[in-house]
C-alpha cells in the first residue's frame, strides 16, 4: 500500500499502533508519521501565529467553531465562533505584549477524518513598564499545563475544533494573563 493510498483509506493511526509488529507496513508507519507531524504543525502555526500576531494565520488553523476551555487559567468554557475566539486574542494581544508559546511531547491519534493531540506545554508572556499596576518594571508570566487539541479534516485540511489548556504551573503576577485573556 502506499502513502497516498494509505491515506486515502483513511489508515487509523490506532489502529496502526495497537497493530502486530509484522503489520506495521513502511507505508502504514509512514502514513502515521505524516498524520501526526501534519497536526504538529498545525498546532505550532497556532502558537507562531499569536506570538507574531498574525490573526489571519491564527484563524487559518481553526475549524468555524471551536470549543474552548481556558478555565484553567479564568477564561472560558464554551463553544465559540473561530472568528470571535480569534478577535478576542487580537485584542488581549495587544501591540505592547510579548509572548512565546512551545509545546512537546506530543501525543496524536487519528481516526479517520477525527484526531486528537495532547502536549505539554509553555507560555511565557510579558507586558511592557508601567502595564500592571503595582509592578516595578516589566511584568513577566510564565504558565506551565496541558494542552489538548482536537481536530477534523475538512475539505482535506486539518482543522482545530476543540483546544484546552489545563494549567499545572504558573509565575509571576496574577495580573498579566487576567490583561491578555480575550473577552
Amino acid at each position: 500500500m502506499s502513502l497516498a493510498i494509505g491515506l486515502a483509506a483513511g489508515v487509523t493511526l490506532a489502529a496502526l499502533a495497537q497493530a502486530p509488529a509484522q503489520q506495521r507496513t513502511p507505508d502504514l508507519v509512514a502514513a502515521r508519521i505524516v498524520e501526526e507531524h501534519i497536526l504538529r504543525r498545525v498546532a505550532d502555526t497556532l502558537d507562531h501565529a499569536v506570538d507574531t500576531k498574525n490573526w489571519t494565520l491564527a484563524r487559518a488553523q481553526f475549524a468555524d467553531r471551536v470549543a474552548l476551555d481556558m478555565s484553567s487559567l479564568g477564561g472560558p468554557r464554551a463553544e465559540v465562533a473561530a472568528d470571535e475566539l480569534v478577535a478576542g486574542w487580537q485584542r488581549a494581544f495587544r501591540g505592547d505584549k510579548t509572548s512565546l508559546h512551545l509545546r512537546t511531547n506530543h501525543l496524536a491519534t487519528v481516526d479517520s477524518d477525527a484526531a486528537r493531540m495532547t502536549s505539554h506545554g509553555y507560555a511565557w508572556n510579558r507586558l511592557p513598564e508601567g502595564a500592571v499596576a503595582g509592578v516595578d518594571g516589566p511584568a513577566l508570566w510564565e504558565v506551565w499545563g496541558q494542552y489538548d487539541y482536537r481536530f477534523a479534516r475538512i475539505s482535506g485540511e486539518w482543522r482545530i475544533t476543540h483546544f484546552t489548556f489545563v494549567a499545572t504551573h504558573d509565575r509571576g503576577p496574577r495580573a498579566v494573563p487576567a490583561a491578555v485573556r480575550p473577552e
